[in-house]
C-alpha cells in the first residue's frame, strides 16, 4: 500500500511544488484517478492556473528499468506532436520522500473505449501515434527482433509460475504447449519499418470524446517497433478481455484494421504490415496469458505494492483451462486473422 504520510509530504515538498511553480505551503487536495498493477494515478487542480493535473506514482518497472518514469517522461514528449497523448510536465526519479518515481502530467477528457462503438475511432488514434516520425535522439528501446523480444518475455514471466509449487498442472501443460508451438514460428523474420507503439492497448486506456479528439494514455512500456505489435495487441481476445469481457470476431477485426489503413493512407510505408500482423497477433496470445501466470504467482505471494480484486478475478479466468486452450485452438493452431482485412 502506498505511504499516505509520505505522499502528503511529498506534494507539499519543494520537490513536488517548485517545478508547478507554486510557493511553499501550497496546498494541494488530490482525488484518486485509477489503479493499474503497477501505476497509481490521482487528479488534482492547480491553484492558481486552475489546470487539472495527474499525479502518477510508478511502483515498480515492468521493462527492469532502474528510470522507468524517466523513461515515460521521454516517451510523452516524443509523442506529443501526435496531439493524442498527455502532455508531461515533470517527472521526479529521486525517490527521496516517497519510495515511488513520480510523474506529472495533464488531465485529459474522456470515457473508455468501447469496441461496439469505437473500433475506427482507435484506428484513428493509432495511425496518428504510428505515423509520426522517431525523433532522431528517442530515449525508446528498440528491440532489434520485436517478435523475438515479445517471446522471450513470455518465457521469463511464464517460467515464474511454471517453477511455482502452487501452479495448476492443467494450466501449466497448456501454458507450455503454447510456448512449444508459438516457439516455431518465425519470430526472427524481416520486419516493416519501425515507429512509437504503445504495446498496452486493453480499452481502459483509450480517453474517447464523440464531439472532440479522442486520447491514448497510459505510456508505460512504448517500444520503437513495427505498427503490426500494437495492432495485434488491441485485437488479441487476450487485451479486449481484459476490461470488458469482448472477444472481438473477424468481422468487427476486419472493421478496425480496414479503419486503420484508411486512416494511414500515403502517410508511411504499410506494405510488410499485413504480413507481419498474423506472426504479432499470435504471440501476443502468449504474452497475455503469460503475464497473468505471472502475475497470479505474486498476488498469492507477499509484497506487492498495489492489488485489485477485478484484476486478480481476471487473472484466474485467463489460467482456466477453458480459455487456455480456446488460445490454443482458436487463435494459435489456427488463422484467425486469414482475409479480415480485404
Amino acid at each position: 500500500m502506498i505511504d499516505q504520510t509520505a505522499l502528503h509530504a511529498y506534494i507539499h515538498s519543494g520537490d513536488f511544488l517548485t517545478p508547478l511553480r507554486l510557493p511553499a505551503g501550497t496546498e494541494l487536495a488530490l482525488s484518486p484517478l485509477g489503479q493499474g498493477e503497477y501505476n497509481l494515478n490521482y487528479s488534482f487542480l492547480h491553484p492558481e492556473t486552475g489546470q487539472r493535473l495527474v499525479l502518477r506514482l510508478n511502483t515498480c518497472s515492468q521493462m527492469h528499468l532502474d528510470q522507468q518514469i524517466e523513461y515515460e517522461f521521454s516517451a510523452l514528449q516524443a509523442l506529443l506532436p501526435s496531439g493524442r497523448t498527455p502532455r508531461p510536465l515533470f517527472c521526479d526519479g529521486s525517490r527521496s520522500i516517497l519510495l515511488y518515481g513520480v510523474l506529472v502530467m495533464e488531465w485529459l477528457p474522456g470515457r473508455a473505449l468501447r469496441y461496439e462503438t469505437d473500433l475506427e475511432t482507435a484506428a484513428e488514434i493509432l495511425s496518428d501515434i504510428h505515423a509520426l516520425p522517431v525523433p532522431p535522439d528517442c530515449a525508446l528501446l528498440s528491440p532489434a527482433s520485436p517478435a523475438r523480444s515479445i517471446y522471450e518475455e513470455c518465457l521469463a514471466m511464464a517460467e515464474r509460475y511454471l517453477t511455482w509449487d502452487r501452479a495448476d498442472p492443467a494450466a501449466a501443460r497448456l501454458l507450455e504447449a503454447l510456448i512449444r508451438e508459438i516457439g516455431q514460428l518465425p519470430l526472427d523474420s524481416g520486419g516493416g519499418p519501425r515507429c512509437m507503439v504503445n504495446t498496452e492497448l486493453n480499452s481502459g486506456n483509450f480517453l474517447i470524446n464523440e464531439e472532440t479528439r479522442s486520447y491514448l494514455v497510459d505510456w508505460e512500456k512504448p517500444l520503437i517497433s513495427e505498427a503490426a505489435q500494437d495492432l495485434a495487441h488491441f485485437l488479441a481476445p487476450t487485451t479486449t478481455f481484459w476490461k470488458t469481457d469482448t472477444i472481438l470476431d473477424r468481422e468487427a477485426a476486419g472493421r478496425f484494421l480496414r479503419a486503420y489503413w484508411r486512416a494511414v493512407d500515403g502517410r508511411f510505408d504499410t506494405g510488410a504490415l499485413a504480413h507481419r500482423l498474423p506472426l504479432f497477433f499470435t504471440v501476443t496470445c502468449l504474452r497475455g496469458v503469460s503475464w497473468c501466470a505471472m502475475a497470479l504467482r505474486e498476488y498469492e505471494e507477499p509484497g506487492r505494492a498495489l492489488t485489485n480484486p477485478d484484476t486478480l478475478r481476471k487473472i484466474r479466468a485467463y489460467l482456466s483451462e477453458d480459455f487456455l486452450r480456446h488460445i490454443l485452438e482458436n487463435y494459435v493452431r489456427r488463422d484467425f486473422l486469414r482475409g479480415v482485412m480485404t
